[in-house]
């Protein structure tokens, strides 16, 4: 009897919830990631634009997503570039070590469903691109939830496929610009 309460609960409280019910409908039974809600963006003048970075804005809506694609051997994602150290438009120290980074070191940050609740905290990566490939470690989070605050240098959510990296990345793979198109697996 209590079990079949607590089903009839869940599932009301499911149906109250459209964007969680939604959420959850797409990634266990479609096998995608999609937004499960959005965030109002406002406007800043302490938007850190280093590296070419996006500034919230208000009357501007970000999705957000708690998942990404699926891992494989060659996940595909987006090359972006990050400034781990302090000042830079990283916005505050890395999570896995709550620390800053030079940008000489090879490192990452992987968004929210990659990052896999800090599951990769300080593991290696494999990027390829370019005909190169490199060894990078994860130190922390490209929010795919959160974004337009202080924490966040006023920059909206990342999207849910993005690997941003130090400059020391984009320099061992011998490219520049904006964006780029890679693929990263976990390293062995």
């Amino acid at each position: 009897m209590a079990s079949k309460l607590v089903f009839a609960l869940a599932i009301l409280f499911l149906l109250n919830k459209p964007n969680l019910l939604q959420a959850i409908q797409h990634r266990f039974l479609l096998d995608t990631c999609d937004p499960f809600g959005y965030l109002s963006g406002t406007d800043t003048n302490n938007c850190n634009t280093e590296n070419d970075s996006q500034c919230c804005q208000s009357g501007q809506s970000y999705p957000q997503y708690q998942c990404s694609p699926d891992v494989s051997d060659a996940t595909s994602a987006i090359l972006t570039l990050n400034s781990f150290q302090a000042g830079g438009d990283g916005g505050s120290p890395s999570s896995c070590d709550n620390t800053w980074h030079d940008n000489s070191e090879m490192v990452v940050a992987l968004s929210t469903g990659w990052y896999d609740g800090g599951g990769r905290c300080l593991k290696n990566i494999q990027i390829t691109a370019n005909g190169q490939s490199v060894v990078a470690m994860v130190v922390d989070e490209c929010d795919s939830v959160n974004g337009c605050d202080e924490t966040h240098a006023y920059q909206p959510p990342c999207r849910n496929n993005i690997v941003d990296a130090s400059q020391a990345v984009w320099d061992a793979l011998g490219i520049s610009g904006g964006e780029y198109d890679i693929t990263w697996s976990d390293a062995n």
